[in-house]
């Protein structure tokens, strides 16, 4: 008031049409006096519509909603046939971009965040030992931190949230990475790289070339050395379908 910008200051509804009584406005091209000294008035509560449409148009919702429909759509992607993760996620993403239409959207955040995602996700398909993971998870809190362009205070994506969900995320790729480097320690224990240094028996007599017992399965072994019936052999390398052998030593 004191800057000239409003006409008076009420404590509520009663106290405002109490003020106004009287007022002269010019509507129309005419002027019109207000009366409002007894003056019924009805209070029309929003409906569900108008309920739903709030709740999904908060920030933090709709960053939820927009999450949960890009999960589920590239679940349904790699397990073709499931339905529930498409459909839950096809509709989730639909009520996020309604969202996102009356939102305050910086797109350069949306994409790091779609970028983010895929980078975990190839992450978990092509392990790179932390490169894309580190990298997608990193796009992801980037983008979700600019996705709402606004300086309004509290108009915006839960913080808390955005770190919940990265940490998730960074708890997951430690794992791979750990499976990872655990798996290259360990001795292979099928395919043909498994054959190799292992002892096999010889089942007849040959010279050259014969056949031999391993791992419950008949192969046929070469030697450079006359093998015996019943020699303890091993095996030195595989070619296709046939093994390398030598005499085993002592200890095997």
């Amino acid at each position: 008031m004191e800057e000239n910008v409003i006409d008076l200051v009420a404590d509520d509804l009663a106290d405002l049409l109490r003020q106004l009584d009287g007022w002269e406005l010019e509507v129309d091209g005419r002027d019109v006096t207000l009366a409002t000294t007894g003056l019924l008035f009805e209070r029309i509560e929003p409906d569900w519509r108008t309920q739903f449409l709030e709740v999904i148009s908060d920030p933090t919702v709709a960053y939820m909603l927009m999450l949960l429909g890009i999960y589920g759509l590239i679940f349904e992607g790699y397990n073709p046939g499931a339905i529930v993760p498409g459909v839950v996620g096809a509709v989730a993403m639909l009520l996020a971009l309604f969202s996102f239409q009356i939102l305050p959207v910086n797109y350069a955040g949306l994409a790091l965040i779609l970028l983010g995602v895929i980078l975990m996700f190839s992450e978990f398909l092509v392990p790179s030992f932390g490169a894309l993971g580190i990298g997608g998870i990193a796009a992801f809190v980037f983008g979700s931190v600019i996705l709402i362009d606004t300086d309004v205070p509290g108009f915006g994506v839960s913080t808390p949230l955005i770190f919940s969900i990265a940490l998730a995320g960074s708890l997951a790729l430690l794992g791979i990475v750990w499976f990872a480097m655990r798996s290259r320690s360990r001795p292979v224990v099928s395919g043909v790289e498994e054959m190799a240094d292992e002892t096999a028996e010889a089942l007849e007599d040959f010279e050259h070339e014969g056949p031999v017992w391993v791992h419950g399965e008949r192969w046929t072994a070469r030697s450079k050395n006359p093998v015996t019936k019943g020699q303890r052999l091993s095996v030195t390398m595989v070619e296709g379908l046939v093994l390398h052998v030598e005499p085993a030593g002592p200890d095997q």
